[in-house]
């Protein structure tokens, strides 16, 4: 029998995957980095076997062989059928005595927070928002892209970047520098060259995630179009908060809304700036923070919480991360 842990912590998201293995002090004793995490891709069992490299090589560093507690925070973990699927893989390789599997956007939001209390929206490729009380109660939406009602994140806001500048330039809607601006990323002369590379796929359909910052940058230059698309982003994000403080009944209580996420991340003026005027409005208790901790530690920290570490221990371990 070898050594244990008090968690073992997963942060797993699309394109990358974190690691830590935290002792019950909080000290965190060893971190790992992997590949990314694609259920739907691969399939559940393809996914977790990725998984295994990563908590493999995280355990050898740090000399143990289990853990007491095993916190997962999964992308494409987006309804409860799918955290029972995941976490029933995962208890199925015998890393900790217990396993929680929640969506990684409640990493983002631990990671976030002294307790957990609180929002947090996240704009990466996708779009997503989930709140949590202490007493456990929770706000999430199913985040299926358009199927579940979602607009935004980086990709959709790319192809939104494409439907307006297409229309501009065929005459069938109103003018904008984007049909200028979103072919010449890829060194291409027209909206025409790029709507037939990409649909003949010389431009790859994974780079069109790059037209998300020429969308911005489109919009600092002063394009009518790119700012409305921008701010359009600010109304979606501040409706899902307001909507899951209101589930939570915070919306009269001083609560964070933390903001996380390669979009809400990047220091886009318009956007900060229109995100923080409509919750001022919609949510004046709302107070709006940036989070860019590395969404483990929240992970990290929502173990910690269920195997009932000490607050000095929990400072420990975001002190690791936050240094």
């Amino acid at each position: 029998m070898g050594l244990t842990a008090s968690v073992l912590a997963i942060d797993a998201g699309n394109s990358k995957t974190d690691v830590a293995v935290v002792a019950a002090d909080g000290e965190v004793l060893a971190t790992a980095r992997g590949g990314g995490f694609r259920p739907p891709a691969v399939g559940v069992a393809a996914a977790v076997d990725a998984l295994a490299d990563t908590v493999t090589r995280a355990y050898e560093a740090a000399g143990v062989t289990a853990a007491t507690h095993v916190s997962a925070c999964l992308a494409n973990a987006d309804l409860p059928v799918e955290e029972e699927q995941l976490a029933a893989a995962l208890h199925a390789r015998a890393w900790g005595g217990s396993v929680d599997v929640r969506n990684d956007t409640f990493a983002i939001l631990r990671a976030g927070v002294a307790d957990p209390r609180g929002v947090a929206v996240v704009c990466g490729a996708g779009i997503n928002c989930v709140g949590m009380r202490p007493d456990g109660r929770t706000a999430r939406f199913p985040a299926l892209g358009r199927l579940s009602g979602d607009w935004g994140g980086g990709w959709g806001l790319a192809e939104e970047a494409l439907w307006h500048a297409a229309r501009a330039a065929d005459g069938r809607g109103g003018p904008t520098a984007l049909t200028r601006t979103l072919p010449a990323h890829f060194g291409l002369p027209t909206m025409y060259a790029l709507i037939e590379a990409l649909h003949l796929e010389r431009v790859p359909p994974p780079r069109r995630h790059e037209l998300t910052p020429v969308l911005f940058a489109t919009a600092t230059q002063g394009d009518a179009v790119a700012r409305a698309v921008v701010d359009r982003l600010a109304e979606e994000v501040v409706t899902m908060a307001t909507v899951a403080l209101t589930r939570l009944e915070l919306l009269a209580e001083e609560t964070p809304v933390l903001l996380g996420g390669g979009v809400l991340t990047a220091g886009h003026g318009q956007l900060d700036d229109r995100v923080r005027e409509l919750l001022a409005a919609r949510a004046p208790k709302a107070v709006a923070r940036v989070v860019r901790a590395r969404p483990v530690l929240g992970a990290a920290l929502l173990g910690l919480d269920h195997v009932g570490a000490a607050a000095d221990a929990q400072r420990t371990t975001r002190d690791f991360f936050e240094a």
